[in-house]
């Protein structure tokens, strides 16, 4: 067969695909727009072909990992069709006509998901976006002290909305620190913030949930069953069905606070080492209102080096005032040198802006601004630390990380509440006996194969570097900092527990065993697949 010949039979398939496509697309577009409108009369647009003007951009705004966005290294194809839907009657359209025409559903709250895997599939199988963004309902009932939150809602949506009523009795919810991340994979995950020493993680606080299950039924906690409720709160929400909406508990807040941010770098001798050092056990034993977590960065040296340095940034949050924070600080970390003059006070919401970096005095406001999502390509793992690292752990950590030009790691601190929770309360496992969770990211911005690789090696070598330092049996993981390194299910959705477990039991050690149980009566079909999402129980 000739060069030409290959060429010719090469086009054809690639023609033939893109035309079964566009009918397979067309025909699930029909089907979902004549479901909506028998039982939702639609007066907007809410699905959008690849050949729609606004197409790109919706698939594009949401994104915040712009490695999936790049065609030369990503590899992956584009949805179908996007669905933006503004009411549960549209997605329940959307499930059944999917299943109808063996299509796959990717549901989007926030477009956080460290690998695309909200927006973006690796499998040969046709794939449609329901994007949740119109679905950002907030409902209070500071008197219940509760929320009906809908999936669609960004944290800062919500702790906005807590923040605006809840002035006589400020109230709070127990949630990450960006802003714009979406409720629904926050709390499907687990949700680490902080307030998590003090009140557990954001999938410890729900009460209650609607879940459309796979024959598009719109289930409550009750009829659910205590199974599923259980897996939905930081196993993997997308494995069972689509949450709808979450209840959520809220919890009381001391009127004022306390936020600080000290910073140390290499060029002042063995003082990191040494706080770092020291910060492990202390961050974990201190009282549960103390939450002070560690960010490493490389930045630009002193005006006298001009290299390159490692900074480590002690960020913190006390619910109680300066007053009482620096005595507590002088007693059990007197090492950092904390002053009143690096502490500021205000309200809960005024914290929420401080560690999502915005300017102080910035209006609550912004806490809206979903524009203001932090964009890159990038990619991160993370580990569980059991035991104190010692120094000469940090010292090849700092090592490794000033060959990267942007290199993050970020250690939380756990103990508090988080060891008097049970590890099967949640699927979330890692309680007591954790001292804190480690996220190594690393950032770049340019194109490219090589590119790529180059970043990617890098991560993988701190990662191995780190090996004897963190957990083990399994080497732990956070769903939340989502890692298809740790391996994948097979494209065909015939996965076994026993293959799945290799990464499986990372995220939920024991209790991925009982995730899959509850699948395999909730979701026999496996429906609700994606590359690691929980398999039915079965063997081969």
């Amino acid at each position: 067969m000739t060069s030409l010949m290959v060429f010719l039979l090469t086009l054809f398939f690639i023609v033939s695909a893109a035309s079964s496509g566009r009918v397979v697309s067309e025909n699930l577009a029909e089907c979902i727009a004549n479901r909506s409108n028998n039982s939702y009369p639609r007066s907007i647009q809410t699905i959008f072909h690849p050949e729609s003007p606004l197409f790109a951009s919706l698939l594009d705004s949401r994104v915040q990992n712009m490695r999936y966005m790049n065609n030369a290294t990503s590899r992956r194809p584009q949805p179908l069709l996007i669905l933006t839907p503004s009411h549960e009657t549209e997605i329940q359209s959307a499930l059944l006509c999917c299943r109808d025409h063996g299509v796959e559903l990717r549901i989007r709250s926030g477009g956080h998901d460290y690998e695309g895997l909200s927006y973006f599939s690796s499998s040969d199988r046709y794939y449609i976006v329901v994007d949740l963004f119109n679905l950002n309902d907030v409902q209070l009932d500071l008197e219940a002290e509760t929320a009906w939150v809908q999936s669609g809602a960004r944290l800062g949506e919500l702790y906005y909305a807590i923040a605006k009523q809840s002035t006589s009795a400020p109230m709070a919810f127990p949630a990450g620190i960006c802003p714009t991340v979406g409720l629904g994979g926050h709390i499907g995950g687990g949700g680490l913030g902080t307030l998590t020493r003090k009140h557990g993680l954001a999938a410890d606080n729900v009460l209650d949930a609607y879940l459309m299950d796979a024959r598009g039924r719109i289930l409550n906690r009750k009829s659910m069953g205590e199974d599923v409720f259980w897996a939905i709160r930081g196993g993997g929400a997308a494995s069972f069905g689509i949450v709808l909406s979450w209840k959520l508990k809220l919890v009381r807040v001391p009127p004022k606070l306390t936020f600080f941010k000290v910073s140390t770098t290499l060029e002042e001798g063995d003082r990191s080492n040494k706080l770092i050092h020291k910060w492990q056990r202390f961050a974990h034993d201190a009282p549960e209102d103390l939450f002070v977590r560690t960010v490493i960065l490389k930045v630009d040296g002193s005006k006298k080096n001009k290299k390159k340095t490692i900074q480590t940034t002690f960020e913190s949050l006390f619910l109680g005032t300066v007053e009482k924070l620096i005595p507590l600080m002088k007693q059990s970390f007197p090492e950092l040198g904390l002053t009143a003059g690096n502490c500021t006070e205000g309200s809960w919401a005024e914290s929420t802006l401080f560690f999502s970096g915005y300017k102080q005095g910035s209006p609550l406001e912004v806490l809206l601004d979903n524009t203001e999502m932090q964009r890159a390509k990038f990619k991160a793992k993370s580990d569980f630390v059991t035991e104190p690292i010692p120094e000469s752990g940090f010292e090849g950590m700092w090592e490794i990380a000033m060959e990267e030009d942007k290199p993050i790691v970020i250690l939380e601190p756990f103990g508090g509440r988080m060891s008097r929770i049970h590890e099967s309360y949640t699927p979330f496992p890692h309680r007591k006996g954790y001292l804190y969770n480690i996220q190594y990211l690393v950032m770049w911005e340019g194109d490219g194969v090589e590119e790529e690789r180059r970043h990617l090696a890098w991560m993988k070598k701190l990662y191995n570097y780190m090996e004897p330092y963190v957990s083990k049996s399994p080497r732990a993981a956070y769903l939340n900092y989502r890692d298809l390194d740790l391996g994948t299910n097979s494209v065909d959705g015939k996965t076994s527990f026993s293959e799945a477990s290799v990464w499986g039991a990372k995220y939920f050690k024991g209790n991925f065993k009982r995730l899959s149980e509850t699948k395999s009566k909730f979701d026999s079909g496996n429906f609700f697949r994606y590359e690691q999402s929980i398999p039915p129980l079965f063997h081969k």
